[in-house]
């Protein structure tokens, strides 16, 4: 019994790593409220979740604003880049879809094939941002490269993200309890379930001798998480 009640118990710790993504799910709605904001905000969410998944505990709140602080120019500039770039996306193949003539069906293939390849950049490139310091062409640049470089990964990573959305909008009972998740704890958690994935990717890109300083000192992790590649 008094195991049961154990702060080490699986359950204690299951319940604190729930609670821990909740509040981290609501700090990070709050901060996508002004719209412009969302991309330091996928950021400050990729940071805290990285390292949870890492097992590296800290502060979520602390943690998560230090994050959007340092990155919140880059993090503005590359959302509105990516807002622009999708609006265009839909609006083209919304356009190509109601024309229905061949060559309209071959524009629609081959833009439909480069939105993939926006939606896997798109998958990348906050959590890269988060963990790598780099200027905005390169976190670009490189967020292609290790989407593409590790397919595998980032195929698994966009079906569950994909099953996500399609599920929560499957039909009308689906959307109401999918909109309450998605509040509580949809965006931690699903920030939480690919950083397991992108732990393992990024860990190629980083030097032996930072990796084994993340191990000795977390304070070192929060100062020096970001590196180059």
């Amino acid at each position: 019994m008094q195991r049961f009640f154990s702060m080490d118990n699986g359950l204690f710790r299951a319940l604190n790593r729930i609670s821990d993504l909740m509040i981290l799910n609501l700090i990070f709605i709050l901060c996508c409220i002004p719209v412009v904001t969302i991309g330091p905000a996928l950021t400050g969410l990729y940071y805290v979740t990285l390292k949870i998944a890492s097992n590296e505990e800290g502060y979520i709140v602390r943690g998560f604003f230090k994050s959007f602080k340092q990155n919140f120019r880059q993090g503005l500039i590359i959302w509105l880049i990516l807002l622009a770039a999708g609006c265009v996306f839909g609006v083209d193949i919304f356009i190509l879809i109601q024309t229905k003539t061949a060559f309209s069906n071959v524009l629609l293939v081959i833009i439909s094939a480069t939105a993939l390849v926006f939606l896997m950049v798109f998958l990348y490139i906050f959590p890269v941002l988060s963990r790598f310091e780099n200027n905005i062409r390169a976190t670009f640049k490189n967020s292609l490269i290790i989407a593409v470089a590790d397919f595998p990964r980032t195929f698994v990573m966009m079906v569950i993200t994909a099953a996500a959305v399609i599920l929560t909008f499957w039909n009308s009972i689906t959307l109401w309890y999918g909109l309450l998740v998605w509040i509580l704890v949809g965006f931690s958690g699903l920030a939480f379930i690919n950083s397991h994935f992108l732990n393992k990717i990024f860990a190629k890109y980083m030097p032996e001798e930072d990796a084994a300083g993340d191990e000795a000192d977390e304070n070192t992790a929060d100062e020096d998480s970001a590196k180059r590649l």
